[in-house]
């Protein structure tokens, strides 16, 4: 069915030459602010006047006036245009710096990684940015939920998505508190977590992910049990502190709790590494400078990560 429209097209041509000729009350003077000759401001003003059905000026040989039906007209289209004209403004200026609403699609799990210190130095650095982080364990339609950006952690990204690296890779930490350790026999071994409790994620899908290991050149994902099972890895770090028991978790969000003694790594030789953190977006979609903003601070921040100490070694990379 075809959709009928308010304004008709071709209702606003003209208009911007009308403004001028009723503001200097002259067709040259109109002409030369517009940069176009008076007989093309002639011929859009009478198209305009043929248009509505009314002569908007009288005209003499020595002066131009507004009709009735001009002043009338000019008093509701002058603050119309200009309106047009404002929001034209404010829209090119989305084009030009980095400003307005920045909406993210971030799953749960990885609001510790980016959060700290990703998230506070970008609005600290950017103020005329708004950035929303919406959590969720869902894959959502970026365009059709108006999301700017989606960000995932260690995910195979679709073939017409871009993706862009927001974080180094960093390994996957088994944690454990040192009065827990120190009750139990510290694990040397995978099979030595059988008589521990272990601290479990469950994924977006609703299973319980396992522990992935690499044992020589050989992945390993054990199937560990425990008393808690979490939907984010600050809660599993938040429960290994307390002596509940151990966790797995990526290194960024145990390292000020590694760092600060709370926490001590085992298990270091069988250890995985993600492939950190990506941004993606669809490949035909317009980066706006407050998208590229957020781009670009990522990797300077990224940049200062891989040139700060080391972290817990590791062998080799999987997904997460």
């Amino acid at each position: 069915m075809k959709q009928n429209f308010t304004v008709r097209h071709g209702a606003l041509d003209g208009v911007e030459a009308f403004l001028s000729v009723a503001r200097h009350r002259n067709f040259r003077k109109a002409a030369a602010e517009l940069g176009v000759t008076p007989s093309a401001i002639s011929q859009a003003v009478r198209t305009l006047e043929a248009r509505i059905g009314v002569a908007l000026f009288i005209r003499t040989t020595r002066s131009v006036g507004l009709s009735e039906a001009g002043e009338r007209f000019l008093s509701r289209a002058r603050p119309a245009f200009e309106e047009l004209v404002a929001a034209s403004e404010a829209a090119r200026d989305f084009g030009r710096k980095p400003a307005g609403l920045l909406r993210l699609s971030v799953p749960r799990a990885v609001l510790p990684v980016l959060l700290e210190p990703l998230v506070a130095s970008f609005c600290r650095d950017y103020p005329e940015i708004e950035l929303e982080v919406v959590a969720s364990g869902e894959f959502v339609d970026l365009a059709a939920e108006g999301f700017d950006a989606g960000i995932r952690m260690g995910e195979l990204i679709a073939p017409d998505m871009v993706a862009v690296r927001l974080t180094p890779s960093f390994p996957f930490v088994v944690v454990g508190s040192p009065d827990y350790l120190g009750q139990r026999t510290r694990p040397e071994r995978i099979e030595d977590l059988r008589g521990h409790s272990c601290l479990r994620m469950r994924r977006s899908n609703g299973s319980v992910a396992p522990w992935s290991f690499i044992d020589g050149n050989k992945t390993i994902e054990a199937i560990v049990s425990g008393p808690l099972i979490a939907h984010d890895y600050s809660t599993l770090v938040g429960a290994a502190i307390r002596g509940v028991g151990l966790a797995q978790v990526p290194s960024p969000v145990a390292r000020s709790a590694i760092a600060g003694g709370r926490l001590e790594v085992v298990l270091t030789d069988f250890t995985v590494t993600s492939p950190g953190v990506f941004l993606y977006y669809p490949e035909r979609h317009q980066v706006l400078p407050k998208l590229r903003a957020f781009i670009e601070h990522s990797r300077y921040k990224g940049d200062a990560d891989q040139r700060a100490p080391a972290r817990p070694g590791s062998r080799r990379s999987v997904a997460g």
